[in-house]
């Protein structure tokens, strides 16, 4: 079981802040994960056209092609900038 964390714009535009999702068969990485999310359609499927989105595994930064397995923590969220 995945937790997903979705964090400020991402969060309105998802409607939702967070998930539990079984790992689907074949999503090895955050990637895949990210094209299965995609997949559902409607507003997931602008997860893919988020500029420089950013994902974290087990609260550390990490990259498409992390390794994800059952119990892992993911959280997306846009770019931030401060001043």
């Amino acid at each position: 079981m995945l937790k997903i964390l979705y964090f400020a714009s991402l969060r309105e535009m998802l409607g939702r802040g967070a998930e539990s999702l079984d790992l689907p068969d074949g999503v090895r990485d955050v990637g895949g994960l990210l094209k299965e999310l995609t997949a559902r359609g409607g507003e997931w499927e602008q997860l893919a056209t988020v500029k420089n989105l950013r994902c974290a595994v087990n609260q550390e930064m990490a990259r498409l092609d992390s390794p994800l397995g059952a119990g892992d923590e993911v959280a997306f969220f846009p770019p931030v900038t401060g001043g």
